[in-house]
């Protein structure tokens, strides 16, 4: 069971003040579907996610938010994520805030629990963030959509010197990608060096001298079945899709990170 004092509930969100219409809107990116909060499945394009489902819970002394994607049908993934990661098929994806601070030191055990009040079934992804879940950049190109949450208050190169202290556990890059194409293994690794790629271009691009964080988070989805593609590099035909919309959500996120 969760935490006590995990309270999951729908978050009430309307209205030219919600959060969701300040930065990077989720209705510039998804369409208005049934309020099912369903991303594509295998037969369907990327590109017709539909708005996922908001929640919150007190926590810590805090109001957090929760962004719950269900899928249509099982995706296939490969995901670093704390709860949920490695390869499989999974079938939902909680983006779950977490208060200034958080130092919990079982991240998989906490998504666990969330997931288990929210009644989820089946297996899933779950990431962390201290940024408002609410609030998230997009996007996307042909048959590919990506979202990511874009936390920066503790940038680093991948390859700075050890410093003796504990990584933090906030400050994160969580990046979502679902491809309407199956990909084989081989692509779908690829395809997570591709995102990773992307996302330190664009960093660079926004003027932080950082490849990432060290808590950044990534999920590549696509269908389980049908003809796969064996490529996913940057300069292949859907390596290339996934890295201009991964690019331009996390620039777009970083931006606003800076400002």
């Amino acid at each position: 069971m969760p935490d006590e004092g995990d309270e999951p509930g729908r978050l009430p969100c309307a209205g030219e003040t919600c959060p969701r219409r300040k930065g990077g809107s989720l209705a510039a990116f998804v369409g208005r579907g049934s309020g099912r909060a369903l991303l594509p499945g295998p037969a369907e394009d990327a590109e017709a996610m539909d708005d996922p489902q908001l929640l919150s819970r007190h926590e810590d002394g805090a109001d957090l938010a929760m962004a719950l994607w269900r899928f249509g049908s099982p995706l296939l993934a490969l995901s670093s994520a704390a709860y949920g990661g490695g390869w499989g098929e999974r079938q939902w994806i909680l983006a779950a805030q977490v208060a200034d601070g958080y130092s919990r030191a079982d991240p998989a055990g906490h998504l666990a629990g969330l997931a288990r009040g929210l009644e989820l079934d089946g297996p899933g992804i779950g990431m962390l963030t201290a940024v408002d879940v609410r609030l998230v950049s997009t996007g996307r190109e042909d048959g590919v959509a990506a979202v990511a949450t874009v936390g920066l208050s503790h940038p680093s190169w991948a390859a700075a010197a050890e410093t003796g202290t504990a990584a933090p556990a906030t400050g994160t890059v969580n990046i979502i990608a679902v491809l309407s194409r199956r990909l084989s293994r081989a692509a779908l690794v690829n395809a997570v060096m591709t995102v990773t790629e992307a996302k330190s271009q664009a960093l660079w691009e926004a003027g932080f001298a950082a490849t990432g964080t060290p808590s950044d988070a990534v999920a590549v989805l696509c269908p389980p079945s049908g003809p796969a593609e064996a490529f996913g590099g940057p300069r292949s035909r859907w390596g290339s899709r996934l890295a201009r919309a991964v690019h331009r959500a996390v620039l777009d996120g970083s931006r606003a990170e800076a400002t």
